[in-house]
């Protein structure tokens, strides 16, 4: 029986991201299923004042869906779709970037719903608290400057992270492309951006989100590294591999490179489908 991809989505971005990539994959015969974690997709909150004519100090104070959301909501919420998806066969759990964590979150609390974990350039924390891996010398070269300078809200203030994705600072829109879209247009940046919520959750899950030896290691996983990938650079995935490895000697990650940025896996995703559809083959 064919196994069902179910993709977690990474920060800011919704199961409408992976469109295009899902397309591919049923081109390829492959079913695919795309959560939205809480908070996310039509649970969204937009405010008023992120529409055109923005008000930037009403969005700085709005409140939003993602206040109080928490690591354990998010992987509650990919728990009760693989217990259904589960039901028709085996299961590829796919995480990008921020989804990374909630893809080991899941595999430490019920590593038997899913046969096999794939990270596309996620984060999977071994050592470390997710967040703690951003003082890292890996992650030095990642212009941390650039998301900073799209902050719509003081986060202390409204209780989750909100950017102003539909900015016209040339230098934020700028800053953004190189760091999540090098190889990508302009108008492909712009589209991407459209497509992003403003809001995100604060919770990265503390010591909960690091990968646990006797039940995430117990599952087969993939990781597939970008190899153009400014937000995170091949130096900090790589050492991500490393301290599972080294974690579970005995199951390591069968490692792929695409050639890609951040984003630009999704926005041209037949590399990535194929790559996928080899995965599951095996």
């Amino acid at each position: 029986m064919s196994p069902t991809f179910v993709l977690v989505h990474g920060a800011f971005a919704t199961s409408f991201s992976f469109a295009p990539l899902q397309a591919e994959l049923a081109l390829r015969g492959h079913r695919s299923l795309a959560v939205d974690l809480p908070g996310h997709g039509f649970e969204a909150t937009y405010p008023a004042a992120y529409q055109a004519p923005q008000d930037l100090e009403a969005l700085a104070t709005a409140p939003g869906a993602l206040e109080g959301v928490t690591l354990a909501d998010n992987a509650a919420r990919v728990i009760d779709v693989l217990e259904r998806v589960k039901e028709h066969g085996p299961v590829i759990l796919v995480g990008h970037s921020r989804g990374g964590i909630t893809v080991t979150a899941v595999a430490n609390a019920r590593p038997d719903l899913v046969d096999r974990l794939v990270y596309i350039s996620a984060w999977a924390p071994v050592e470390l608290e997710a967040a703690a891996y951003n003082a890292e010398p890996e992650m030095a070269s990642v212009d941390a400057a650039a998301l900073a300078r799209a902050l719509a809200a003081n986060p202390a203030d409204v209780g989750l992270l909100r950017c102003n994705f539909r900015t016209a600072d040339a230098d934020a829109l700028a800053g953004l492309k190189a760091v999540f879209l090098a190889d990508g247009t302009d108008d492909e940046l712009r589209v991407f951006l459209n497509s992003f919520q403003p809001d995100e959750n604060l919770d990265g899950g503390g010591p909960d989100d690091r990968a646990h030896a006797a039940t995430w290691g117990s599952v087969p996983r993939t990781y597939v590294r970008l190899s153009e990938d400014a937000s995170m650079p091949l130096a900090m995935q790589d050492r991500l591999i490393r301290e599972a490895d080294a974690l579970t000697p005995d199951n390591p990650y069968e490692v792929r490179t695409l050639r890609s940025s951040h984003l630009g896996w999704l926005v041209h995703p037949a590399p990535a489908a194929e790559l996928l559809a080899e995965v599951a083959a095996r």
